[in-house]
């Protein structure tokens, strides 16, 4: 059974989530302020010239501009002590600009998996593996 550490983290985690799903980018910047440490680290391959919770907000936008109706639906939840990983399944629509490409308006439907490290009731740090491969070749820019 999870600690109550464990259990608060889940629950930060899901609020964090609850807001993304939204698909409002001023929750979601709302959100990263409130749920994230303010020496977060980020640990992406992410070309947005930002750090820390300015990248996380930034790649959020460019998600949400990309696909304005994008959902995280957490399939499976491990937590112990400070740590919290969460297996997603992605979906949405391409309906904006992304990584140069424009809207083709195709679905897109791929995994990811999260670490996140807590300090103080606040995301500290964030890994992450994000089926890229998958998410591209949906949208017509690799062959199958």
């Amino acid at each position: 059974m999870p600690s109550t550490e464990a259990l608060s983290n889940i629950e930060v985690l899901e609020r964090f989530h609850s807001a993304t799903n939204s698909g409002e980018m001023d929750l979601v910047a709302k959100a990263v302020d409130d749920l994230t440490a303010p020496d977060l680290v980020f640990h992406a391959p992410v070309p947005v010239g930002a750090t820390g919770a300015e990248a996380l907000k930034r790649v959020w936008g460019v998600l949400l501009r990309a696909f304005p109706d994008l959902r995280v639906t957490v399939e499976e939840t491990v937590a112990e002590g400070d740590r919290v990983v969460s297996r997603n399944t992605v979906t949405g629509t391409h309906l904006g600009e992304y990584r140069g490409m424009p809207p083709t308006g195709k679905p897109v439907s791929y995994g990811e998996i999260f670490v996140f490290r807590f300090e103080d009731g606040r995301i500290a740090e964030i890994r992450g593996v994000v089926d890229v491969l998958t998410q591209l070749r949906q949208l017509g820019a690799l062959p199958s």
